[in-house]
């Protein structure tokens, strides 16, 4: 069973809509970042493609690519999930943490799993989100950050 594993981390700033997991998140900060900085589906869309064996998010995606600038991440999510099923791979189980101090993503957590399951065609019982602190420790914990895990396992087709 394949599995693959990312991570993605952006700097909160002001004038910046608050992307997560597809979803967006009322909050006085956004993620800085070349597409819609959404470290969510970032992570997630780098574990699909390191389960494959296709590269990472950078290669795909390069943020020197003007074309990728505000780019929803939704549709980098879509095409990776499309890529792996073209080379004959199925979701089996996305399991991902956010780490952020505030805001509070509890009454967002399904609405995540919802969308992400949406855009890759599975069942949203396949995604699983979970929401950490960072205990106040570092730039996360000083909320001046959003971090993302994600882990992935596929089943060939």
């Amino acid at each position: 069973m394949p599995v693959g594993i990312g991570y993605d981390i952006h700097r909160l700033v002001e004038g910046r809509k608050l992307m997560l997991g597809g979803v967006h998140v009322p909050y006085e900060r956004g993620c800085l970042g070349h597409s819609d900085a959404d470290p969510l589906l970032h992570a997630i869309t780098d574990a699909l493609l390191g389960a494959a064996g296709k590269g990472d998010i950078g290669e795909h995606f390069p943020d020197t690519d003007p074309r990728w600038k505000d780019a929803d991440s939704a549709r980098l999510l879509k095409t990776v999930g499309d890529l792996i099923k073209e080379a004959g791979f199925e979701i089996e189980n996305i399991d991902a943490n956010v780490i952020a101090e505030a805001p509070k993503l509890g009454k967002f957590k399904r609405k995540m799993e919802a969308r992400i399951a949406d855009v890759l065609e599975i069942r949203t019982a396949q995604v699983n989100i979970k929401a950490r602190t960072n205990e106040g420790c570092d730039a996360l914990g000083r909320k001046e950050a959003i971090a993302a895990q994600a882990v992935v396992s596929l089943v060939k087709r």
